[in-house]
Parts: C-alpha cells; structure tokens; sequence
C-alpha cells in the first residue's frame, strides 16, 4: 500500500492511497473514521500514476469542470453490501443528490432483499474510503436535511454548492459554507 497528499484541496488536506495501480483511499485530515484499515507498512510514493491521475481529477472537480468515478480505477475495500452501496453513489449525477431512503431501495433491487434500513445505508455511505471521487455528499436524509458525513456537514454543503446544488431548499445545522 502506499500514500500522498493532496494539497491543492480549498477544504482541507487530503490523504489519498493506492494498492499501486488502483485508488484504495481519499480522506480529508479531520474526517471521521481517516484512514480507517490503513496498515501501518503503508509507504509514500508521490510518483504512482494513480496519485498523479487523482490529483488531476481533483484539480478538474474543484474548478467545477465535473470529472467522473469512471475516470479512475477505484478499489475501496468493503463487504459486499457496503461495495453495493458504493456503486449506488458513484451513479448519482453531479449536481444531484439521493436519499437514504431510495439508495435503500435500490440496494435490496440489486441484493434480491425484501427491505433494507436508511440507517444501514447511512454507515455504508459513511464508511466510504474514497471521498469526493466516490460522491457519498451527494446524499440527504429523506426529510431533506443534509444530515451526516464523515468529512463535516460545511465540507459536505462546500460540495454540494460547489456542484450547483440549491442547499436552501435542504434543513441543516447553522455551519459555515467556504465560498468555492
């Protein structure tokens, strides 16, 4: 496994990391659950293609020129619900959100169950080790509140802004929004 930073971020520093051909992780500093299952024999390698291909996705999103998940080879490491639901989120339009509630839907569609909980949706989406890229913001509760993500709800609506998304018609705790 290996690792580097992305430094060009206007959020916060990101940490990104590879098995060598495909991006494993993206995680902001100080989001919650950071490199979670990250071993500690991880080496920094700054000159992997897939860093640089990452960097230059994240350069294209953050000036809004909207690159999609195909662009990279992605291998985040999940069960097979979690890898369900991460699927599920790197089919959600930019400039788009989903709920909880209908990701669940689809989730039993493609598993073949008879229900699914949003809330166990909820710690799938928030489990994803590939922030931004796989775009686990671009979810809302079904009420329309912008509940939960692991990087911060101003990180979350920073995003969802940045994309073009109306964040007014959406609930949410008073959190500052960084001007893209």
């Amino acid at each position: 496994m290996f690792y580097c930073f992305y430094d060009n971020s206007p959020l916060d520093r990101l940490l990104l990391t590879s098995d060598g051909k495909n991006l494993t992780g993206v995680w902001f500093e100080k989001q919650k659950y950071y490199a979670e299952g990250l071993s500690e024999t991880v080496k920094n390698n700054d000159s992997l293609p897939i860093f640089k291909q990452t960097k230059n996705w994240l350069d294209c999103y953050f000036k809004k020129q909207n690159p999609t998940c195909s662009d990279l080879p992605l291998a985040p490491y999940g069960n097979n619900f979690r890898q369900c639901v991460w699927r599920i989120l790197q089919e959600i339009p930019y400039g788009q959100v989903m709920t909880y509630g209908a990701i669940a839907k689809e989730v039993c569609r493609r598993l073949n169950k008879t229900s699914m909980s949003a809330q166990a949706v909820g710690g799938a989406v928030g489990h994803n080790p590939i922030s931004i890229i796989i775009p686990c913001h671009r979810v809302v509760g079904t009420n329309g509140s912008l509940t939960g993500y692991a990087g911060g709800l101003d990180i979350k609506k920073h995003l969802l802004v940045l994309e073009g998304v109306d964040i007014s018609r959406f609930s949410s705790p008073q959190t500052k929004i960084h001007n893209p």
